[in-house]
């Protein structure tokens, strides 16, 4: 389910390199433009916060994405994030159908 080693890179340092640093645009510019505080973009660029509905709405709007490009990077991170530093999950015995 969960093969890869590699964590994958969280959405807002995708954000960052792939779209403020060649729009030349700051924090606090896009902030602006996104309608949201430069804490939240802040601690969202800085890897401490997640891509919410909301946020992803917002950046696909002024980016010209989709809102699930966003939640799906932020889904993948978040999923990869959980499987490697929780196991407790892995002691959950599947359910047999009848059939099985």
């Amino acid at each position: 389910m969960f093969d890869s080693t590699r964590k994958p890179t969280h959405p807002g340092g995708i954000l960052f390199r792939m779209h403020m640093e060649p729009l030349g645009i700051t924090i606090t510019a896009l902030a602006k433009r996104l309608g949201i505080s430069r804490k939240t973009l802040s601690a969202i660029v800085n890897e401490r916060a997640p891509i919410t509905p909301d946020i992803a709405l917002r950046l696909s709007r002024a980016l010209d994405t989709t809102p699930e490009l966003w939640l799906g990077m932020q889904q993948t991170y978040t999923l990869w994030e959980v499987a490697h530093t929780n196991t407790e999950w892995l002691s959950v015995e599947p359910i047999k159908t009848a059939n099985a």
